[in-house]
């Protein structure tokens, strides 16, 4: 009974760091314990066995995303090379949709963390912009699906695909200056008027089959 209230104890500590249920939570740790091997940590290759991301083209950049310190709601920056249940859980927590009772300064709150974890992704250095090179990396990972693309192509796609971003969100900066980087100033814009709120989700449905997902939901 004592250790069955720690772990009570315990999951209601990170529903407060989460917003996640204890239910939800519990149906993680579960499939936490799956992934791992029931070990205490989990690695980027267990993390890649995950059937829901074998097609998505930007399965690399999710799975990285995990080991990102950055996401794991700590005030430091670095990867590291495995992960526990309680980092797993905050990553996880970006995309927990809202609720009914969610305000809406929760829900802003929201927003800015999922626009934050969707910017960790393309900022792969760590150095707070989004650089013309990053940008084309994400770029070749979305056209990977599409049949072979000359690498000229790819290339050309991300430049138009910057100076448009430049021409319609930040009128007042030259090219140039636009391309050394794209501050989380310029991807708010961006995105702005973007719902964020329930595009990126995670669905709670079977333990065995748990979907993940960045994209509009169906249900």
């Amino acid at each position: 009974m004592g250790a069955s209230q720690t772990r009570t104890e315990k999951y209601q500590d990170l529903a407060d760091k989460t917003g996640f249920s204890l239910e939800q939570i519990e149906n993680l740790h579960k499939r936490f314990q799956r992934l791992s091997d029931n070990e205490e940590t989990i690695s980027r290759e267990q993390l890649d066995s995950i059937p829901s991301l074998a097609n998505n083209p930007i399965r690399k950049q999710i799975i990285e995303a995990f080991f990102d310190k950055r996401n794991q709601h700590q005030n430091e920056v670095g990867s590291c090379e495995e992960i526990g249940f309680e980092q797993f859980l905050m990553v996880m927590s970006h995309f927990r949709p809202p609720s009914l009772k969610t305000t809406e300064e929760e829900k802003e709150a929201m927003r800015k963390e999922k626009l934050h974890f969707l910017f960790n992704m393309h900022d792969t250095d760590n150095d707070g912009t989004i650089t013309l090179v990053e940008y084309r990396k994400v770029v070749e990972e979305l056209l990977s699906k599409s049949g072979d693309i000359e690498q000229e192509t790819v290339k050309a796609i991300a430049d138009a695909a910057m100076l448009e971003v430049a021409s319609t969100n930040v009128p007042h900066m030259a090219p140039d200056e636009f391309y050394e980087g794209i501050t989380f100033e310029h991807f708010q814009q961006i995105l702005k008027g973007l719902e964020m709120e329930t595009r990126m989700h995670i669905r709670f449905l079977d333990v065995d089959t748990p979907t993940l997902r960045c994209g509009k939901s169906s249900s």
